[in-house]
């Protein structure tokens, strides 16, 4: 049974805190969204996807920090988890991975959340940016009781190829 909210395994270890929240929108981007699952995954603070050793399926790829939202009636979702590095050896900007799960659609990826202050986010990267869903990039604010926060909300179908018409 998935909640609005979730903690990433993550959460509770050493790191800068954040808190990723927002509004799923359908595809008319005004209408607020119920009842949609998104899958987030992101590498731990030394950019790699870790592994305790008995993961299945999708985790053997995407490692334990990971968690799964389903927005409330109001299309809201919130995952907590701690900032995401950069992949080692490479200039890719933190990113957090997404994945939207409609009902009766196939998911799909969305751009990844990014961080505005993240100095590897190059202008070119910036101009690459596919804005699947929406604006992935996202401002940190300060951290209050030790928590950053930011806000993405998504818009359903955006900027997807071959996304159904209504």
């Amino acid at each position: 049974k998935l909640t609005s909210t979730v903690s990433l395994p993550d959460f509770n270890e050493a790191g800068t805190k954040i808190s990723i929240s927002g509004t799923v929108y359908k595809a008319d981007g005004k209408t607020p969204a119920p009842n949609i699952v998104i899958y987030v995954y992101h590498t731990n603070r030394q950019g790699i996807y870790p592994r305790r050793g008995d993961e299945k399926g999708w985790a053997k790829r995407h490692g334990y920090i990971r968690g799964w939202v389903k927005t409330d009636e109001h299309g809201f979702y919130q995952f907590n988890t701690l900032r995401p590095a950069h992949y080692p050896n490479r200039n890719d900007a933190e990113h957090i991975h997404i994945t939207i799960k409609e009902p009766d659609i196939n998911e799909y990826w969305l751009s990844e959340y990014l961080f505005d202050d993240d100095p590897l986010l190059t202008a070119a990267q910036r101009k690459r940016h596919e804005y699947r869903g929406g604006d992935g990039i996202m401002k940190l604010s300060a951290p209050v009781n030790g928590i950053a926060t930011a806000t993405r909300n998504i818009t359903l179908g955006l900027n997807i190829p071959g996304y159904p018409k209504e």
